[in-house]
C-alpha cells in the first residue's frame, strides 16, 4: 500500500459504515491502542456514528473527505465552511498507518483545500485538553493554543462515556496564508 501518494475524495453516504468502523478504530478500544491517538485511556464507549457521520456528509457546508491508498480507505477528516475560518474535525488515520507521515500529508492536503477552494483565511479545530501529544503534534505543524476552551458534553453518551471528570475541549488556530 502506497500511504506516500494517497487519493482524497468527498465521502458518500455509501461511505458511513466503513468511516463510522475506520473513527472507531482510530480513537476507541483495543484497536486504537495499535497507534498513538487513542482515547481509550479517557473515554470509553462510541467515538461516533452513522447518523453523525452521515450529518457531515450531508452537511451544506461540509465536507468529510475519504482518504485512499492502495484502493482502500486508510483515513478520513471533516472540514465546515464557518464564514472568515474553517473547522477541521473527524481525523482519523488507520492505526496501524499512524506515526508513518500520512497525517501530515492530510492536514496539508486540508489546509490547501480550505485555503483554495473556500478561501479562508483560518483554520479551527477542537482537541481534549489533556491530549497533550496531540496539541504538541498540531503545535509543530503551525497551529496556535488559544487558551479558549469549550465543555465536554458529559452525560451525552453519543460522544463517548469519560473515565475522568476534567475533560474539556481546547481550541487551536491556524493561519492559512
Amino acid at each position: 500500500m502506497d500511504i506516500a501518494a494517497p487519493s482524497f475524495r468527498a465521502a458518500t453516504p455509501g461511505d458511513v459504515p466503513e468511516l463510522v468502523a475506520l473513527i472507531e478504530s482510530a480513537y476507541r478500544g483495543a484497536a486504537s491502542r495499535e497507534g498513538w491517538t487513542t482515547e481509550a485511556d479517557i473515554l470509553e464507549g462510541q467515538r461516533t456514528d452513522a447518523e453523525g457521520v452521515l450529518a457531515v456528509i450531508e452537511g451544506a457546508d461540509s465536507r468529510l473527505t475519504v482518504v485512499e491508498a492502495g484502493g482502500e480507505t486508510v483515513a478520513c477528516c471533516q472540514l465546515e465552511h464557518r464564514g472568515d475560518h474553517a473547522y477541521f474535525g473527524m481525523f482519523a488515520v488507520r492505526p496501524a498507518l499512524q506515526g508513518a507521515g500520512l497525517g501530515k500529508v492530510i492536514l496539508a492536503e486540508a489546509e490547501r483545500f480550505a485555503r483554495d477552494e473556500w478561501d479562508v483565511a483560518e483554520l479551527h479545530m477542537t482537541v481534549i485538553s489533556v491530549r497533550e501529544d496531540l496539541i504538541a503534534w498540531y503545535v509543530r505543524r503551525g497551529y496556535q493554543r488559544t487558551g479558549q476552551t469549550s465543555p465536554f458534553p458529559y452525560g451525552e453518551e453519543r460522544f463517548g462515556l469519560p473515565t475522568r471528570d476534567d475533560l474539556e475541549f481546547e481550541l487551536l488556530t491556524k493561519k492559512l496564508v
